[in-house]
Order: structure tokens, then sequence, then C-alpha cells
């Protein structure tokens, strides 16, 4: 993980940095900011920075004087400086580069492809920073994003098949649901640029406007923001006690996108709950409210008794076993007859315009967040259709959303079609990384397909038919390679690493290793 350091006295220009950094999903970390020169200096004491980003005129240390000031301290090598210019700073930055800067960026051009492109010139001067060990957690970098969009997802729309399961995946997620009542928003991203911008330019856009939000509301309270499509999303506040009032937040935050992104939110505010387990009815609420929104009253709040009308909502968890099995084991004729049935339902109730809009934008949601790549697949399928997948919100009756939801259907399940044998050699992928990644963990068969969704009788089929080995053997034999290196590398104890790995005991520890690396631990330590 490189360790990154944002020094600048804009306090907006460093969030939006920050969220621009996190939304570049790169083996990157934040570990501070500063609001000048002197500020950076005291953070570097507590911890080096393998990459600073760093604004040249600040008051108190402007950026030369702390990047010289560094290079006397702590020599050429660390850390790699980049350096964040107007365009009347040049000469400035030029001289910067007399003092072994690496790059420089013009904030107002800024990017999220030329950061990524600067980040990837400055990770490859530093080298690398990961120990071998690690690997198996970068490799599952991008499959812990998916789980944790699953899981928002799931959250939203009550798709847990029990707590239990919620639970144990808000635990292995790292994600926090301890709190005393939550509350949750659901919102759209209106940019007057928009028709101007290209996919990835809007979608830059978008993840940066995002990431700003989260930053800033997390200053006050802490939230969970979840990204439903490429103009919508969705955002669960956190309070141990009392809740902020909540409108007064938004209209803060949402200033400050607008001044800087001159990205105009509109946001319906759903009930507060006390059970995680409930959110989903905070956020159905939201999403009523915020069909309320405008651009006098962009801002709509569900009265706190929860009178609001939510009859317009529809409660996708009526078919949650089909979908998620369909989405889970990507089976096309399930999903054909899931959708099939929905369609056939609006189609006889064609006055139901809002509830039908509800259904399909819910449907849309889930194959953006369970799906890998669902996005680019529906944007690629619906290309020749204005503003692609999202011509949806402008359908303005029940047939043409009926229409556009059976043009979805067709997309999924030629995609379905198309991937379900690599998608179970995917599961089986996931399930291994994870594995590898939780080595000092007690794994179960049970926990482990709990977490991914699937039935414990699945999940050992599908290992058995594209794994060398089965689960339980694979397991172990993650465990007895994390072992070898705790014994060599680390120098435990043999008694030490069994109880680290979870074994039970030292004899059936040694037993395991025995079996698989023909020798007992002992016998292996004394190995040349």
């Amino acid at each position: 993980m490189y360790k990154i350091l944002i020094v600048d006295d804009e306090p907006l220009a460093v969030v939006g940095i920050r969220s621009m950094i996190e939304s570049l999903n790169m083996d990157l970390q934040v570990i501070d900011t500063a609001g000048n020169g002197e500020e950076a200096l005291k953070a570097m004491e507590k911890e080096m920075p393998d990459i600073v980003l760093t604004d040249i005129k600040m008051p108190v240390m402007d950026g030369l004087k702390y990047i010289r000031t560094c290079r006397e301290r702590y020599g050429a090598k660390k850390p790699v400086f980049i350096m964040l210019t107007s365009y009347e700073d040049f000469s400035m930055a030029k001289q910067a580069i007399t003092y072994n800067a690496r790059d420089y960026l013009v904030k107002v051009e800024l990017t999220e492809e030329l950061l990524r492109e600067s980040m990837l010139r400055a990770m490859e001067h530093v080298g690398p920073v990961i120990d071998i060990t690690d690997e198996n957690a970068v490799a599952g970098s991008s499959f812990l994003y998916r789980m944790r969009d699953k899981f928002m997802i799931s959250l939203l729309h009550d798709l847990f098949e029990s707590e239990d399961q919620f639970r144990l995946q808000a635990q292995d997620l790292g994600l926090a649901f301890d709190h005393e009542q939550y509350i949750c928003c659901y919102g759209e991203l209106l940019s007057p640029r928009g028709s101007s911008l290209s996919y990835s330019q809007y979608s830059t856009l978008f993840s940066g406007c995002v990431g700003m939000l989260t930053n800033l509301v997390e200053r006050t309270v802490p939230c969970h923001a979840i990204t439903l499509d490429s103009s919508h999303f969705a955002l669960i506040i956190c309070a141990g006690g009392e809740l902020p009032d909540t409108g007064m937040l938004l209209e803060r935050v949402f200033s400050s996108i607008h001044n800087y992104y001159n990205v105009t939110v509109r946001c319906g505010v759903g009930i507060a709950v006390s059970s995680p387990m409930s959110i989903c009815d905070s956020f159905q609420f939201a999403r009523s409210a915020f069909r309320r929104s405008d651009d006098v009253n962009p801002i709509v709040q569900s009265p706190s008794n929860g009178s609001t009308n939510t009859h317009d909502a529809f409660n996708i968890s009526l078919v949650k076993k089909e979908l998620i099995r369909a989405f889970e084991e990507y089976d096309p004729t399930l999903l054909s007859q899931t959708v099939g049935r929905l369609i056939d339902l609006l189609n006889e109730h064609t006055h139901h315009y809002v509830q039908s809009l509800d259904l399909a934008s819910n449907l849309l949601y889930l194959s953006i967040s369970i799906l890998p790549d669902g996005e680019e697949v529906l944007k690629e399928y619906f290309c020749d259709t204005a503003d692609s997948y999202l011509s949806l919100y402008r359908m303005n009756s029940v047939v043409q959303i009926t229409q556009w939801l059976d043009r979805y259907r067709d997309c999924m399940c030629r995609m379905f079609e198309e991937r379900r044998r690599d998608h179970k050699n995917r599961i089986v992928s996931d399930v291994k990384k994870y594995i590898s990644a939780h080595t000092h963990d007690k794994l179960s068969l049970n926990e482990v397909a709990t977490i991914f969704g699937v039935s414990p009788s699945y999940l050992s089929q599908l290992f058995g038919k594209y794994n060398d080995t089965g689960f339980n053997e694979y397991i172990n034999t993650c465990k007895i390679e994390e072992a070898k290196r705790l014994l060599r590398t680390e120098n435990y104890k043999v008694y030490e690493v069994a109880e680290i790995l979870n074994f039970g005991s030292e004899f059936y520890f040694s037993k395991v290793f025995k079996k698989i690396q023909g020798v007992t631990p002992s016998e292996y330590l004394s190995k040349p």
C-alpha cells in the first residue's frame, strides 16, 4: 500500500483530490492532509509518506520551501513529490523540478485519468512497497469492492436471507453497523455539462462528487455511500445517539459540491430507524421523498412519523430468492422467467407508473452493483439510445418501461449465457482469494458460503468441479503455506503457529502439516 500525503491550503481542493484518489481503486492510501508545508513536516514525523501531492502557493511555508526542507532532511529518494499548480505557477513548478519533484498537475485540468497516470509514474519511482505475502490481498482488492457493493445493495433492498447472514458479511467486510440510529438518503447528481462530457469524463465527475459527499459528511457523522448508477446514489447516515439536522448537513455539503464541481444535487431523506435491518424501509421513504424534490426544494425530508406515502415503492424483496439465485448462478432461464413475471404484473396495472419505474430502477441498481462490469455491459447494449441505459428515466408510461425491461432482460440473459461457465469459475476463484486472505481465521464451508450468499452444497459442488482439491483440503493447504512462513520467517514455535492458524490443537496441526508436507513441523524446521 502506497501512503499518500496531500498538502493544500484550500479545504475543497483537499477533499476533491482525496476523493479522486480513492475512486482510482489503486493500491493507494491517503494517510494525512496538511494546510501548508509546516504542517506537512509535522505530519511526516509521525509517518513517512511514499508520495506527496503538494500545492506551491501556501501560507506559512510554501511548497518550494517545503520540498527543499524535505530534501535536506530525508534525501532525494523519498518521498516522491507531485506538484499541484495553477497556470501562473509554471515557473515555480520548473523550480520544483530542480528539487527532484517528479511531476506537476494543473489543478483546474485535473482528471481521474491524469491523476492515475501520475500516480503510476510515482509508484514506479518509489518501487515495490508491499511484501510478497500481501499479494493475495492486492489481487483480491477488486473482489472486495464487488463484495461491498453487493452487500450494500442487499441491505438497501432487504435481500439478506437472515440477520445472521447480514452480521457475518458486515463483520467480514469491516463495515460497522453498531449504531443507535440510521437514516438513508437517495439522490441524483445533475451537471449542466453532462451532455457534452464523454462517458469516462462523466464517470470521473460522478465518482469525484460522491467521494466529496462521503468525506464531507464523515466530518460530522459516520456514513456509507453507495453508487447506484452513473447519476444516482444512496447515503446511509449513522449516529451513536441523536441524529444531526440531516437537512442542514446535506444543504451545506451539497453547496460545497456545487461550488467545487458545478453539480446540483437533488435528494430525498428517509425516516430514522433503529436497526440496520430496517435501513431498507428508510431507503424506500427516501425514494418517495426524492420524487417530490425539484429545483426550488432540492432536499425533501420524510415526516419523522413515517406517514409519507410509500405505496409507490416496489418491494423487490418479493422476488429476492429468484433474483439472487439468477445472479449468483448466471441462470438466464430463471432471470428471464422472473423478469417476465414482473413485466406481466406491470402490464396488468398500467396506471401504476411510479411503481413501474421503481421496479425497473431497482433491477438496474442490482445489475450494476452485483455484476463486475454490469454498467459497461448495459451501456454498450443501450448505446443506440439517448442517455444509454439511463433512458429508463425518460420513459413516461408503463408501456415504455416494460419495453425497457424487456430489452434489459434480453441484455442480461445474453450475458448470462456467454459467461455462465466463467462465472462459476470466478466464484471458486473469489472464494480461493478469500481463503488465502483469511488463513488465520477458523474457516468452515457453512460460514464461507454464507458470506458469498450461496448454499454450502452448491459451493462444495463448484469447488469439486472447478478446483484440483476439495474445499477443506484447499483451506488446509493455504494454512500450511502460511504456517511454513510463520515457522521460518517469523520464528514462531509450533504450538504458537497452531494457535495463530486456529487448528484447535498442536497435535491436529502437526497431523495436517505432515499429511500435506510429508514431514512434521519439527522435521521441516530441522531441514536446511
